[in-house]
């Protein structure tokens, strides 16, 4: 049996996996959440502190967007069968011009305060698009508005340091991803008209690839 701990992105929470299903006599997922850090925690501090949640050997780690980031820092902690990160970056240079320009400039710090108050913005953020006629929707997925979380969140996301990405981690992006273009992105397994949610929106093609991708050498 391959234990599978899913990471959701920024402010999301594990209901952006609700469609994710594999075959139950080789596959248990684990549906792991994100905890309030603490004062200017760093992330590899996070990280380590949520390896907790991971009880199983040998398990596979797969994170999402921000969760794609924690996932490669929980990483280096662990031991696992497979590291898998969705829509997300393997190193600060696939971060996109604007975030790294946020980071020289200092701009992140400006911006939680918008996230909190405004969840189309926040929808924009973490997702990639407006909320338009879906704001039921984004109010189901992206539930950790905690002000102190997303300041944090926001910091470490656009800081990252991560130089040398881990050489046998497996990275799908898709090519309409708006917050981590694609252009950006180096040696992925690339998803056609993929979004930055695409999790949700081609599922389809996750529950028909992820148990090749997991249980291939």
């Amino acid at each position: 049996m391959t234990h599978l701990y899913l990471m959701p992105g920024m402010a999301a929470n594990p209901s952006i996996f609700e469609h994710i299903a594999l075959p139950k006599d080789r596959f248990e997922i684990h549906l792991l959440e994100w905890q309030l850090p603490k004062p200017k925690e760093a992330i590899a501090d996070y990280a380590k502190r949520m390896t907790a949640f991971i009880t199983h050997p040998d398990s596979v780690l797969l994170g999402v967007s921000f969760g794609g980031l924690l996932v490669q820092e929980m990483a280096k902690h662990i031991q696992l069968k497979k590291l898998i990160i969705v829509s997300s970056v393997k190193s600060k240079m696939e971060l996109p011009r604007r975030m790294k320009l946020s980071r020289k400039l200092k701009l992140y710090a400006l911006l939680p305060t918008r996230l909190i108050e405004d969840v189309d913005t926040l929808a924009k953020y973490a997702f990639g698009e407006t909320v338009k006629e879906r704001v039921a929707l984004y109010q189901k997925y992206l539930s950790m508005n905690d002000r102190h979380y997303m300041s944090w969140a926001v910091k470490e996301m656009v800081c990252w340091d991560q130089e040398v990405p881990d050489p046998n981690i497996i990275h799908i992006h898709g090519d309409a991803d708006r917050i981590f273009p694609i252009k950006y992105i180096k040696n992925c397994i690339t998803i056609p008209g993929g979004s930055h949610i695409m999790v949700i929106t081609k599922y389809k093609w996750f529950n028909e690839n992820l148990p090749r991708l997991i249980e291939n050498d």
